[in-house]
């Protein structure tokens, strides 16, 4: 830049007073008027021909005489400032209002010698010097561009000095606009924000003025203000009526300071009206909100809550509260059903508070994640609650039989996406259950049993729910179910090549009339897993198949060993059924039973009348598992019994003058109910199901550790079986102790674990 200007002979003391005409035109326009673009122009040249001088350069002289001139000016404006006594502050925005625009004028006006004298020195300054960038701010000796030395002159001489008295005239406007006296809003705004315009060049510590001058008394009488409100206020308010009254002041405040303040004052305000209108009071809010809560009056907790909410106390005993009054409801919502519904009702219940506090957490807490998590938190204490006869105690089972009664065929009607929209409800529930293994036993039997006697009324729906579980507890969690799908479909498929089987055979062997005959049978099989299916306890090892329905078993087995070397068939009798057909009556009946009472009635083929002990003989079942089966037989009058009680002596005999209107129907079994011993023998299954599942879990963990803390390894294994259920502390250590024993695991001196690989 030095090297572009061609310099040349000129008078100072000529030149010196046309610029500073100009520059007396500019700094105070309101007196001289604008400056014509000429003229302008001539002083830009004139200032550029005095920093070009030769043989000596005169921008250091112009710097002095032009630094003079500004303080001079700024001294003349501070006697008038302070002359205007109580209108001072119209007086100094007028001034600082056209000094401010002057010299952002002079500022281009002297670029020359800014690019000449500002430039040199930041280029010649030592190198051991402080950092170069901030020298014109820490070094008073170091000129600075004209533009902001006018402003330092303007801060040293007029507002350093008249701060004070500036600042207090402008408290008293301030306090005159709260109590809602008429102020002129924009020469308040204007001395405020010269506080922060006049350090507009500084590179740091731009607001340095601003905060301690200005700001800091700002908030102190801010403070002090509120406080008395507050005190006022409430000693003649009720509670909801003290939060409106300081929701306002809040309000008002927040308004006012976007009317006058700096923007990095907002918070500052309003932290400090929040400070002494809310936090000062804390007692009284705290001891309300329980009331509030009780009487649901949502108004004044969402009052509240926006009191509270931004505040360093927070909302932690409104959630607390409120999670409190959620449990309360809940559990006595739950312990006052009744009825034969119970899981719907169940279900029903606590979907209805859980969407109930939802809507009330998103109108009322605007959708707060505290007030959520405390939602959240309710409902699992809720559903897990096993203390006495708790209904919740029985929260898997009820459950289950909730997904069971929407998924099994019945006399209700739903459509497709009605029943989707239930299991979800149900899935909700699922998701704060924390036993969700036991639900998992109870769901699968019930699956099983629908599955088997063809009674879903969706598979869609069906494998919707099964989705849904996998998505929250993992494909382990729903490997079984999965399977059991699977096995219906592998069962239909083997069924057609059984019967392209039979085809064949009977083709190659036209002499062979039971497989003729075979080939028209409505024989349906299911070839299940043991190890996927709950219905291996259900299993009866004494039973004697009817001759009619024992040739297709051979022959099935027959087949599937040719299929499948090695496997082994175990027929399940109890949970088979079919049709039988009533032709000894006046009209024919085609009756749908389990396969215990078909050979029960098989056996009148032979006999008119015998012996309960002689029909046990006949079937080889048991004495208990036989009065089960007949007793539906006798109560729908097929068979008749000379006693009014069972014994093994009774007469059975087949009633020739059965007649019904219906000529298709169903007999049920009696339902087995469940014993003490077959809740043992479930709860001992999902035991032995959680210490393996745990030892898994802990040689994964081990496994990609490879050492671990106890402490850190026990968090670690209820982390991960969360999604399953929770672990007692007990199980974990015990699940640890046999690893231990089986060498998976070895117990260091300093309480940690080492994997053995």
């Amino acid at each position: 830049m030095v090297s572009t200007i061609k310099p040349k002979q000129v008078n100072f003391n000529d030149l010196w007073p046309i610029v500073l005409t100009t520059v007396r035109s500019v700094i105070n326009m309101s007196r001289y008027g604008h400056t014509d673009q000429l003229t302008w122009q001539n002083r830009f040249s004139d200032i550029y021909d005095m920093c070009a001088a030769t043989p000596d350069s005169y921008a250091e002289k112009l710097y002095e005489e032009t630094t003079k001139f500004l303080e001079d000016h700024c001294i003349s404006m501070k006697k008038d400032i302070v002359e205007s006594e109580q209108n001072m502050l119209n007086i100094y925005v007028k001034y600082w209002t056209e000094y401010k625009m002057g010299a952002e004028h002079l500022n281009s006006l002297y670029t020359c010698l800014n690019n000449l004298i500002v430039k040199k020195h930041l280029v010649t300054e030592p190198e051991n010097n402080m950092i170069l960038e901030y020298t014109i701010e820490l070094n008073d000796q170091s000129p600075v561009e004209i533009g902001e030395m006018a402003l330092d002159c303007c801060t040293k001489i007029i507002i350093e000095p008249l701060k004070d008295r500036l600042v207090k005239l402008l408290l008293e406007q301030i306090y005159l606009d709260r109590i809602g006296e008429c102020v002129n809003q924009t020469i308040i705004k204007n001395v405020i924000i010269s506080f922060v315009d006049v350090y507009q060049y500084r590179k740091i510590n731009t607001l340095e003025l601003y905060e301690n001058s200005f700001e800091s008394h700002f908030l102190q009488t801010t403070g002090e203000y509120y406080r008395e409100e507050g005190n006022h206020h409430l000693a003649k308010l009720n509670c909801i009526q003290y939060m409106k009254k300081i929701l306002l002041f809040i309000d008002d405040e927040e308004f006012r300071s976007r009317k006058f303040l700096n923007p990095t004052s907002y918070i500052k305000v309003n932290n400090e009206c929040l400070q002494r209108l809310v936090c000062d009071h804390y007692d009284t809010l705290k001891n309300e909100c329980n009331e509030l809560i009780l009487q649901q009056d949502f108004d004044a907790l969402q009052n509240m809550y926006k009191l509270l909410k931004p505040t360093h106390i927070g909302i932690n005993y409104m959630v607390e509260q409120l999670q409190a009054n959620i449990t309360y409801i809940g559990n006595e919502k739950i312990q006052s059903l009744k009825g034969e519904n119970l899981p719907t009702l169940f279900v029903e219940t606590l979907l209805e508070l859980h969407t109930t506090y939802l809507n009330i957490i998103r109108e009322t807490f605007a959708n707060d994640p505290d007030f959520i998590s405390s939602l959240d938190k309710a409902c699992t204490i809720i559903v897990n609650m096993k203390n006495g006869n708790c209904l919740s105690a029985k929260a898997p089972e009820l459950l289950a039989h909730y997904c069971d009664n929407l998924l099994r065929k019945s006399s209700k009607t739903l459509t497709e996406n009605e029943i989707e929209e239930k299991l979800l409800h149900g899935i909700t529930i699922f998701n704060y259950l924390e036993d969700k293994d036991y639900f998992q036993r109870f769901y699968q039997k019930m699956l099983a049993r629908r599955l088997i006697n063809q009674q879903s009324t969706s598979m869609d729906a069906e494998e919707f729910i099964v989705t849904k579980l996998k998505e929250m507890c993992g494909y382990e969690f729903t490997a079984k179910l999965a399977r059991m799908f699977q096995d219906m479909k592998v069962s239909n498929d083997l069924y057609i090549k059984f019967l392209d089987y039979l085809k064949s055979e009977s083709s190659s062997n036209v002499q062979n009339q039971t497989m003729t005959n075979l080939i028209g049978l409505d024989f349906n099989i299911y070839v299940l897993q043991a190890n996927s299916w709950p219905i291996a306890q259900l299993t009866t090892n004494t039973f004697l198949i009817p001759q009619p329905l024992e040739k297709p078993l051979h022959l099935f087995e027959a087949f599937y060993n040719k299929q499948y070397n090695g496997r082994k068939l175990c027929w399940i009798y109890n949970l088979s059924n079919g049709e039988i057909r009533m032709s000894h009556l006046d009209r024919s009946y085609v009756v749908t039973m389990c396969t215990y009472q078909m050979a029960i009635l098989l056996i009148f083929n032979q006999h008119d009348k015998l012996t309960l002990h002689e029909i046990a003989e006949s079937t080889k079942l048991n004495m208990k598992e036989l009065e089960r089966q007949i007793l539906p037989l006798i109560e729908n009058k097929f068979l008749l019994n000379n006693t009014n009680n069972l014994t093994s002596k009774s007469i059975i005999s087949i009633n020739f003058e059965y007649k019904s209107k219906r000529t298709k129907f169903k007999i049920s079994t009696t339902i087995h109910k469940e014993t003490r011993q077959d809740s043992e023998i479930s709860q001992k299954i999902v035991d032995d199901d959680r210490k393996f599942y745990l030892q898994a879990i802990i040689v994964r963990i081990m496994k990609s550790r490879k050492i671990l803390k106890h402490n850190l390894l026990i968090e670690e294994v209820i982390t991960q079986s969360k999604q399953r259920f929770i672990p007692s502390i007990h199980l974990i250590k015990k699940c640890i102790e046999i690893l231990i024993d089986k060498q998976y695991l070895e117990r260091n001196l300093t309480d940690e674990y080492t994997y053995i690989a």
